[in-house]
């Protein structure tokens, strides 16, 4: 540093300091809302060609899934979903599950959870949901009164919520769990015709959860125990794996269901939507650098190519908008641009202009006066498609309803019964923890959810608030029944010491 006499003052023209020091305060750029503590890695995708006994090209002819053995390079990005870039891998939170895969029409992103399901159906709550499940706004403490007078007011939420109080809400780590899409896509074949989709991977390491107190004596010694795990995994050469599987489903309202196919708060019945394995996909490179791949990596649910196509799904639709939106705002509009995000394949557009534009998409041989389209003076023209336009009739009135068939609680009663007994008496443990400080009238919804779910389920969860401790603080991280008692023990045990 420039200075006067050894001692200083600094000089004002200090040019290398000011230059280093203004980019060291510009090093952060906004944190994502949602999925804000992540990990990442490289690998590829291979297809079978197949979706089960089938040619895939049945279904769809998006080429990432013809020609049996073709590897297609994938980024994924694995995250918590509520909590800060640097809080415990331990805390209870559906896990993001999101993969870029680099196919030669260009980019697709599969963005989903490690959660078959969601706790809404209509996008227009999700700012509530976040709301709701981020810390208090007064006293920045999660709270779980706040989480379950969203969830007991919004019974749509109740199975997920069942998903999550269980162990599978605590994740062993990011290579020993699922992942899903979540929400209902469609495929388009050769000929225009299209079918509903649902994308769900298996961990061929198997899947490993925590209960509570497993997970809290692992954040005891280590709260980046699953970015950690993931890396070394990779670097010793266990490189992990998961096989994709479909679901398929005509594409039409299906009223012999007791649920709307279209409703992301519901599974798909494997016994009669039958899991079709379509490929598999390797992790076998970690990142150079965390902030360049994994901060900077950026996903988008709308980002699909010829043959994969968006379904009807409203809380799809909202997702297309925000996830897109979100990365314009944090990363940039040029953020297509950077490595992480752009398509291995050259793709052409009349985007220009905009922060951090580094580079144009022109196309070999296009006049680079013309950022316009359609021209006669040598500018891009439209690519062809390369098969029949899927063209559904939609006819309606525009309305603001709810969908027909709620059902809100059914599928988690089969949750409930489904779920071995000690992963039953985890769920009940846990929402007795967070429940008993709530208001009274938060209980009795959540209670009455229950009920309706299984008999035995509500049955278990009145018994355990009756018996529950009434007080306490419900201003702790969500199902860590001793969380409100932490200020006091750090008081309590604290070693004094002189001032110095």
């Amino acid at each position: 540093m420039r200075t006067v006499g050894n001692r200083g003052p600094a000089t004002l023209e200090n040019y290398d300091f000011i230059e280093k020091i203004s980019h060291f305060d510009r090093e952060r750029i906004p944190e994502r809302v949602v999925h804000a503590r992540g990990a990442g890695a490289h690998g590829y995708f291979e297809t079978y060609g197949t979706a089960g006994n089938d040619p895939v090209s049945k279904y769809t002819r998006a080429k990432i899934f013809q020609d049996k053995g073709k590897q297609t390079p994938v980024f994924v990005r694995f995250s918590s979903v509520i909590h800060g870039g640097h809080s415990p891998e331990t805390l209870r939170d559906p896990r993001g599950f999101a993969v870029k895969f680099y196919t030669e029409d260009g980019n697709w992103d599969l963005v989903g959870n490690n959660l078959k399901i969601f706790f809404i159906r209509d996008a227009i709550k999700f700012p509530d949901m976040v709301h709701a499940f981020k810390p208090d706004p007064v006293t920045n403490i999660q709270d779980g009164e706040r989480f379950f007078d969203f969830c007991s007011n919004s019974p749509e939420s109740f199975h997920m919520v069942t998903f999550l109080y269980s162990p599978w809400g605590i994740p062993a780590n990011y290579r020993m769990m699922q992942g899903s899409g979540v929400n209902t896509y469609k495929w388009v074949n050769q000929s225009g015709e299209a079918v509903l989709v649902k994308y769900h991977w298996e961990p061929k390491q198997g899947i490993k959860n925590l209960t509570q107190k497993e997970a809290g004596e692992i954040q005891a010694s280590n709260f980046n125990h699953a970015t950690q795990d993931l890396y070394q995994a990779i670097e010793r050469g266990d490189y992990p794996e998961w096989e994709l599987l479909v679901q398929l489903m005509s594409d039409d309202e299906h009223p012999e269901l007791d649920f709307d196919p279209l409703d992301d708060t519901k599974l798909w019945p494997e016994d009669q939507f039958p899991w079709l394995p379509v490929g598999k996909m390797v992790l076998n490179r970690n990142p150079e650098d965390y902030f360049t791949e994994v901060e900077q990596a950026a996903f988008g649910t709308g980002v699909l190519v010829d043959g994969l196509d968006f379904s009807d799904d409203k809380m799809l639709q909202g997702r297309t908008f925000s996830y897109s939106d979100t990365q314009r705002h944090r990363v940039g509009a040029n953020y297509l641009q950077l490595p992480i995000n752009a398509p291995k394949k050259h793709v052409a557009t009349n985007q220009s202009g905009g922060q951090m534009q580094y580079r144009l998409d022109r196309a070999p041989g296009q006049n680079p006066h013309i950022n316009y389209e359609p021209s006669t003076l040598g500018g891009l023209r439209e690519a062809e498609r390369s098969g029949t336009e899927y063209t559904p009739l939609i006819e309606g009135k525009l309305v603001r309803e709810t969908i027909e068939r709620h059902n809100n609680t059914k599928q988690a009663g089969d949750t409930y019964r489904k779920f071995e007994e000690w992963e039953r008496a985890e769920l009940i443990s846990n929402l007795v923890g967070d429940l008993a400080p709530s208001d009274k009238r938060i209980q009795d919804k959540m209670i009455a959810l229950a009920e309706e779910a299984d008999e035995e389920y509500g049955r278990r969860l009145r018994d355990g608030l009756a018996h529950a401790f009434q007080g306490g603080s419900s201003q702790k991280p969500l199902g860590n029944k001793d969380g409100d008692k932490a200020p006091e023990q750090a008081v309590r045990k604290g070693h004094e010491a002189e001032p110095y």
